[in-house]
C-alpha cells in the first residue's frame, strides 16, 4: 500500500467490520472529530469528512515537509502512525462503552492520493454529499459531515477558495 506523502491530498476511508455500525450516537460523532483534531492536527489538514453510521470519509491534505513534526520529517514513511492512533483510541473507546471486544474497522484504513483539481472538486462533493447517495439524509440538513462548516462559514469557504485556487462557481457547482 503506497505510503503518506508530504504535501499531498488523501481520500481517507473506511467502515466497521461486517459493514457494522461505528457511530451508535451523537457522542460518538463528535467523540471521532475531536480524536480526529488531537492526533491528526500536526501532521495533516482535514479539508472535509462525512462520519455516517457504519462508515467515514475525510480528504486531508497532508502538511508540507517544512511544516511536518521534526519526527515525521526524518521519517516520512511514518506518516500514517498519527492516523492509526486516532482509529485505536476510537475503536477502544468504542469497545469498553458498548462492552465489546474485536476490530471495529475493516481492514486498515484505505486511502487514495488526489491527483488533480478535478478529482479534488469531485471528493469534495462526494464526501459532503455522501449521506444522501446513501438514503440516511439530505446531505444540506446531515448534521456529521463538514458541509456545514463549508457553506455555513464565511471564512472557511474563503479558506477553501482560496487554498485550492479556484473559484467560486466551484462551490456553487458542488452545493447546489
Amino acid at each position: 500500500m503506497e505510503k503518506f506523502k508530504s504535501d499531498c491530498y488523501y481520500h481517507v476511508y473506511n467502515r466497521g467490520n461486517n459493514k457494522e455500525i461505528i457511530f451508535k450516537d451523537r457522542e460518538n460523532y463528535n467523540y471521532f472529530l475531536k480524536l480526529m483534531k488531537r492526533h491528526l492536527n500536526g501532521t495533516a489538514e482535514v479539508l472535509s469528512y462525512c462520519l455516517l453510521p457504519n462508515h467515514y470519509h475525510f480528504l486531508v491534505k497532508i502538511k508540507s515537509f517544512e511544516e511536518l513534526p521534526k519526527k515525521y520529517r526524518d521519517r516520512e514513511e511514518m506518516l500514517h502512525i498519527p492516523f492509526s492512533n486516532m482509529l485505536n483510541a476510537y475503536s477502544k473507546a468504542i469497545n469498553k462503552r458498548y462492552n465489546r471486544t474485536g476490530s471495529l474497522f475493516q481492514k486498515n484504513l484505505r486511502k487514495k492520493k488526489i491527483e488533480s483539481m478535478e478529482q479534488l472538486k469531485n471528493v469534495i462533493l462526494y464526501i459532503n454529499s455522501n449521506s444522501s447517495h446513501h438514503g440516511i439524509e439530505n446531505f444540506k440538513t446531515y448534521p456529521h459531515s463538514s458541509y456545514w462548516e463549508i457553506t455555513k462559514q464565511d471564512s472557511k469557504k474563503e479558506f477553501l477558495l482560496n487554498y485550492y485556487s479556484i473559484q467560486s462557481q466551484i462551490l456553487i457547482i458542488v452545493y447546489n
